[in-house]
């Protein structure tokens, strides 16, 4: 692979900046004690295994990381000899999956690097994985953010810097590695996560990389709808409120959900309302109160299913459903996920309805997502999560007590059967 080949070919023989044990603040005790066991076991048979990504990243911050992921210079099938508990994932780049008690996973992936001109020219049925394979320096330069392609080396406590990840951590800014033009004309979903960084980590976008975003934005528009869709569910596990604000401040939202973020663009009141609700989910969030995804993209939609709703009297399920194919969003929802968001927000719409008029169809509790979108309805309504003990019942007067109170009734008193007299014999 020549120099040229490299998405950053002027850095990419950079020196490789190391910090000893004594010159970061990374301590080896808050690394999840499976991911240690791993990078044990890898080491222990001959083969390099860094902690990488994100992790490194959040723990020189002081930060607790999401998740551990590790890198090593094993294939997948070597990794599979090592543990009993691991799965293979992926088919053009085979990831392994360590699995532990409690749903724990640890991703253990291979040094990568990018195919060059000429590979890439290749028919992807004659690219093997063996070209795919690579260098610890070729597995940072394939990596999307300087900031992410930082190692963590457990057996001489060094962090390895080969794209200048250390530098940008000090300086608390995000930065593309390689020429922004080129990386984001590459792979438009980059933009989306240079602005995820910045957002979540209280970030600057470096000059250069800012320069190409509004250039490449409409680019995202045509990625896999798919794809849009899984970074779409990424904001919502996490804080969603501030990368909603650098999306929208960097025009992207209408690249992402069509017509809903050209609403949510330009009219201030209603992304106002938008980012009031959510506040409240973040806030949830925080306090370790659950919520699915559907009752959060409910949260997210309900202002402008509201302004849909208003004045309709009709089959509310037909007039949400036309609405959303009117929207045109790039993201692609898929199908079951979309009935049940528009379930849930005709559901909110009634209650709400309910609430203003006294007059409320009980028949709908025996829907499915009737407890779904009372969580939704309550929050929107009164500004926080349900207590455990309020129903949309005692909201609407129907139980003024909770259960334990209400006095049953006395037993209804029955006058003692008969007793039929035996027969005489014949």
């Amino acid at each position: 692979m020549s120099v040229t080949d490299y998405p950053d070919f002027e850095n990419c023989y950079r020196p490789v900046h190391v910090l000893s044990k004594s010159e970061h603040c990374l301590n080896r005790a808050d690394i999840d004690p499976d991911a240690l066991r791993i990078l044990y076991r890898l080491q222990k048979h001959g083969f390099i295994a860094y902690l990488c990504g994100g992790a490194v990243r959040d723990l020189l911050m002081g930060r607790k990381p999401k998740d551990f992921d590790i890198v090593t210079d094993a294939r997948p099938g070597q990794i599979r000899k090592r543990f009993a508990n691991v799965y293979i994932i992926g088919r053009r780049f085979r990831l392994a999956h360590v699995h532990f008690p409690g749903g724990k996973i640890i991703e253990v992936s291979t040094f990568r690097r990018d195919l060059t001109n000429v590979e890439e020219s290749v028919p992807p049925a004659e690219i093997t994985p063996e070209l795919l394979y690579g260098t610890p320096r070729e597995d940072a330069f394939r990596r999307d953010v300087a900031i992410n392609a930082l190692y963590y080396d457990d057996q001489t406590g060094e962090i390895i810097d080969y794209a200048g990840g250390l530098e940008d951590l000090s300086e608390r800014r995000v930065r593309i590695i390689g020429d922004p033009a080129v990386r984001f004309a590459e792979d438009a979903v980059r933009i989306w996560r240079v602005v995820r960084y910045a957002a979540r980590l209280s970030f600057e976008i470096e000059e250069q990389t800012a320069r190409a975003i509004p250039v490449f934005a409409a680019e995202l528009g045509t990625c896999a709808g798919s794809r849009l869709y899984e970074e779409l569910n990424k904001e919502f596990a996490g804080q969603t409120r501030p990368v909603l604000d650098a999306l929208r401040a960097h025009g992207l939202l209408r690249h992402i959900i069509g017509r809903f973020g050209e609403e949510f663009e330009t009219d201030d009141e209603l992304f106002g309302r938008v980012r009031a609700l959510l506040d409240l989910k973040d806030r949830a969030w925080t306090e370790a109160y659950e919520m699915t995804r559907e009752e959060m993209y409910a949260l997210f939609f309900w202002p402008w299913a509201e302004s849909v709703f208003a004045g309709e009297a009709g089959d509310l399920h037909a007039v949400l459903d036309r609405a959303f194919d009117q929207a045109k969003t790039q993201a692609v929802f898929p199908k079951k996920m979309r009935m049940d968001i528009a379930q849930i927000l005709i559901l909110v719409a009634q209650m709400k309805k309910a609430l203003r008029t006294g007059r409320m169809r009980w028949s709908l509790k025996k829907r499915a997502h009737f407890e779904p979108a009372f969580r939704v309805f309550h929050m929107i309504e009164y500004g926080c999560p349900a207590p455990p003990e309020t129903t949309f019942d005692i909201l609407m007067g129907r139980e003024s007590q909770p259960v334990s109170h209400i006095v049953a009734p006395p037993p209804i008193k029955r006058r003692p059967r008969r007793r039929r007299r035996p027969r005489r014999p014949q």
